[in-house]
């Protein structure tokens, strides 16, 4: 095998792979299920199922108030049956709108708060093995407390909690913090010390 170390990194490269065909199996309001037919000239035909997301990236929320402290929402998220420790974060309800305007709205329904400022830091591939989900993140702050707009069954009864960049770091260290935007979230915060 050729020793690529040094060949430069193009995500665009000719693909190993060739599409045939593609259907969509189930469609829902965030996304929908594809059933993608292609084949590989080393390999033969195959399958994969793809989620495709709808309205755009996620956005997720750096929260950082003027005392350094951060909000984190406690979630009960069904698909695992069990509580996780979160940034604001969700969906545009509407097919291409600023996602500053739906980080905005989704730190006010799930924090209540608003922001003075809101900055890009971030955007990243969810699980690139089986979805199109990106998430931009959002660095905000200049935080005034509003009313909460708690929408959904998933929020009913979550509390915020309000932690430390060094406390949400030693969560994330110690496994506490499990939610993948905000483990990256924190991590990035404490590398380049965005809760100054």
């Amino acid at each position: 095998m050729a020793d690529e170390t040094y060949r430069r990194f193009d995500p665009w490269r000719v693909p190993p792979v060739v599409e045939d065909s593609r259907e969509t199996i189930d469609d829902a309001f965030y996304f929908q299920v594809e059933k993608v037919n292609l084949h590989a000239a080393n390999f033969g035909h195959f399958s994969r199922k793809i989620i495709h997301t709808h309205r755009g990236d996620t956005v997720a929320v750096f929260a950082v108030g003027g005392d350094g402290k951060i909000p984190f929402i406690e979630q009960y998220r069904i698909p695992t049956h069990r509580w996780t420790l979160e940034i604001p974060a969700g969906h545009a309800e509407v097919e291409g709108e600023d996602p500053v305007k739906t980080a905005a709205k989704k730190l006010r329904e799930e924090a209540g708060l608003v922001a003075e400022n809101y900055t890009q830091i971030l955007r990243f591939i969810n699980t690139p093995s089986y979805s199109t989900h990106y998430t931009s993140l959002f660095l905000a702050n200049g935080l005034t407390d509003v009313s909460r707009e708690v929408k959904g069954i998933d929020m009913r009864r979550s509390s915020i909690r309000w932690l430390t960049l060094n406390e949400a770091y030693s969560m994330v260290l110690s496994g506490e913090i499990l939610d993948a935007k905000t483990v990256i979230a924190v991590l990035h915060a404490v590398n380049r010390g965005l809760d100054q």
